[in-house]
Formats: C-alpha cells, sequence, structure tokens
C-alpha cells in the first residue's frame, strides 16, 4: 500500500510518501509554508510524488498533520501532530520513550507507551521561544546565517548568560553582548543554553524517559542538541532527516487506519 503524510507547520510544509508495507520512504519533499497553507501542502505531496516518481493516483491513504491541516484538500484524514510526532519517532526509533518536537513556531514533548502510542504531552505554542523562528531573530542580529550557529555555539570555550527567554528581550539582550564586544560564539552559545533551559521547564511537567528523540528543524542545530543533553542529563538521538518526522507519522497512521 502507498500511503502519503502531510506536515503543513508554521514555517515549512513536508510531505512524504510511504510504502507502508516494508515501512520505507519512497519520496519526501520540504519547502516554506509561505502564504497559503493549503498550497503549500498540494506543492509538497506533489514534491514528494516526484521524488518517488509516481502519480498521485497512486496514493492509497493519506492524512494531514500540523497547524495547517485543515488547509489541506483531497486527504483521508486529519491528525493532530501529537500523534503523528509520536508514531514517525516510534517508526524510526521503538525504543524511544519521549519525543521532543522544537518546530518553527512551537515546541512539544510528548510521552509514548511501548507501541508508540501518546501517553501525556506538553506544548508551547504561545511563545516564539525555544522554537526555529527564535533562532532565526537571533541569527540575524549576530549578522550570520541561521546554518552557522550551531557550530559557532560548539566552538565557544563558554556561554554568554541571557536572562531572558523572551524572544523580543533576547534580541536587545544580544544587541547590548554585541556593543560590549562580546564573542560571537558565546553568544550563540548562550542562545543554544537559553532554548535547552526553556525546554527543561516543558518537560519537567512529564515523566521523561529515555531513549528521547528529538526531532524538528531546531534538532539540526548541534549547539542546541548539546546544551540540551546536558541540561536534561542524558542522551538524545537525533533522527537523520527530523523536520520530516511528523509527515512520516501522518503516512504510516494513513495506512494503519486504511487498514
Amino acid at each position: 500500500m502507498i500511503t502519503a503524510g502531510i506536515d503543513v507547520g508554521a514555517l515549512t510544509a513536508k510531505a512524504v510518501v510511504l510504502d507502508f508495507d516494508t515501512g520505507r520512504p519512497l519520496g519526501r519533499c520540504l519547502m516554506p509554508t509561505g502564504a497559503s497553507p493549503e498550497q503549500a501542502g498540494e506543492t509538497a505531496l506533489a514534491g514528494a510524488l516526484e521524488d518517488a516518481g509516481l502519480e498521485a493516483d497512486a496514493i492509497q491513504a493519506s492524512v494531514a498533520t500540523g497547524y495547517g491541516r485543515g488547509a489541506v484538500q483531497g486527504v483521508d484524514w486529519r491528525i493532530t501532530e501529537i500523534s503523528c510526532h509520536a508514531r514517525g519517532a516510534w517508526h524510526l526509533m521503538p525504543e524511544a520513550r519521549t519525543v521532543i518536537d522544537l518546530g518553527g513556531q512551537d515546541a512539544k514533548a510528548i510521552c509514548l507507551d511501548e507501541a508508540g502510542w501518546p501517553l501525556d504531552f506538553e506544548m508551547n505554542d504561545r511563545c516564539a521561544a525555544g522554537t526555529g523562528r527564535f533562532l532565526e531573530v537571533m541569527a540575524a542580529a549576530l549578522d550570520v546565517q541561521l546554518e552557522e550557529l550551531g557550530e559557532l555555539a560548539a566552538s565557544a570555550n563558554s556561554a554568554a548568560a541571557l536572562s531572558s527567554t523572551c524572544t523580543v528581550f533576547a534580541e536587545s539582550e544580544v544587541i547590548s553582548l554585541l556593543a560590549e564586544n562580546r564573542d560571537v560564539a558565546e553568544i550563540a552559545a548562550g542562545l543554544c543554553e537559553t532554548i535547552a533551559q526553556r525546554t527543561m521547564q516543558m518537560t519537567n511537567r512529564l515523566q521523561v524517559r529515555p531513549e528521547l528523540v528529538l526531532c524538528g528543524g531546531v534538532a539540526l542545530n548541534a549547539g542546541v542538541h548539546r546544551a540540551m543533553e546536558r541540561a536534561l542529563g542524558m542522551k538524545i538521538v537525533v533522527p537523520p532527516e527530523p523536520q520530516l518526522v511528523g509527515a512520516l507519522g501522518a503516512a504510516i497512521l494513513a495506512g494503519e487506519r486504511a487498514g
């Protein structure tokens, strides 16, 4: 059975075309969401189909997830990102018992049972702190590419102390630190520590157990990964394509529902 999962997030839209019987992804696509979640979902799916070398009529079941799932047309089901991220992470790592997703504009932590179903979760969708948008704003303030932040942080001998997790106030702090000629790498390390502390505050309300999987775009930031391991006191696994975990889970759930 060929299934599709479409994950339309605030900043990026992702799609995975899956051979459900083997569990092997056949095609994938990741692109900016832009102003139209409906168009982004359609285009992402078309990109994943092209990557798979398949036509649209090959899809036998489909699920949309993410904040823009309601806008995606022509899917069989719409399922919350909590369930989809849980299913995708567990598929990649059956030992996973906690999933942390740091996306473009929200963050979530999910506890899983042994079968990969959510037991409990916490979500921050009211503040950009700890998300990809936070890092985008800070990279611009530091005048570096977003992709550089993680390696800059990893190269620092110490981390600059930042007192605020609020994006607006933290940006002001960064500008002040630059004016004091503080090393850019140390500021980057301080920003990663801020995200780790913010995430830890969210996960403290859950029973976090290993193995812990980190997904979402922020998972690609090596500085955040390391800072979170220190803050949580446990090893954190980052899948090879952390941004596609929700779309993968959606494709898996499509196959399970179609039966």
